[in-house]
């Protein structure tokens, strides 16, 4: 197992730690979903980070306030900045130049070290949309992309993971139940979807529990300088 620091844009694996985070999501609990022990681990390791994060859809109902009352809590003393926009679930591919222009801004205001938005192989039309726009504008950054599990059964392999402690894996539980009421009527929104995909990242890692990430590129700096 090899291990991974985050590199400054621009930089090379191992250059140094993590002072920003940028977050992409095509619908609010995406992020939480995908990569929320992760936020967990990294707000707790660094106080003060900066995290900025993109959601594309649910700006204007209830959906924004819990994906604020969410992320706040998912980036524990973190300089969250959360915008959420109002482009129609399921409609992406239709809203193309609204949703780059999205991302562009985004880029326009930070250069983050390391980056969580969607993967390009989900199966979901919103969330593969906006993973094939990322690398438009964040092109020298690290982007870890995550997973969500649905009825699509678009799991694949990823090649990236984040060990999760049992108390980092359950407070993920507890915050998603907690902050996104709207969902827990979805059949697949439950404790132990969550639980079990994340023990199942954890036996490919040799860890309790994790996360996983796609990752198209890797940039290594083997003298360590």
């Amino acid at each position: 197992m090899i291990g991974f620091r985050p590199a400054r844009a621009g930089g090379t694996a191992g250059s140094g730690g993590v002072r920003s985070v940028a977050l992409l999501a095509a619908h609010c609990d995406d992020i939480a979903i995908g990569a929320g022990g992760s936020l967990l681990t990294v707000c707790s390791a660094h106080p003060g980070v900066r995290v900025d994060a993109l959601v594309l859809s649910g700006g204007g109902t209830e959906r924004e306030d819990e994906e604020h009352a969410a992320l706040t809590a998912f980036c524990p003393g973190a300089d969250l900045r959360l915008t959420v926009l109002k482009l129609p679930d399921g409609r992406l591919p239709a809203h193309w130049d609204e949703a780059k222009g999205a991302v562009e801004e985004l880029r326009a205001r930070t250069d983050p070290d390391l980056m969580f938005a969607p993967h390009p192989g989900d199966a979901h039309q919103d969330h593969r949309g906006l993973a094939r726009l990322v690398p438009t504008a964040f092109r020298d950054h690290q982007v870890l992309g995550y997973e969500i599990v649905k009825w699509d059964g678009d799991l694949g392999r990823p090649s990236v993971y984040q060990p999760l402690t049992p108390e980092v894996a359950e407070a993920k539980v507890t915050l998603l139940q907690q902050h996104y009421p709207s969902q827990r009527r979805r059949p697949w929104y439950d404790r132990e979807a969550f639980l079990g995909l994340a023990r199942i990242r954890g036996i490919e890692c040799h860890a309790r529990y994790a996360e996983a990430f796609h990752v198209n590129k890797l940039t290594l700096d083997l003298a360590g300088g």
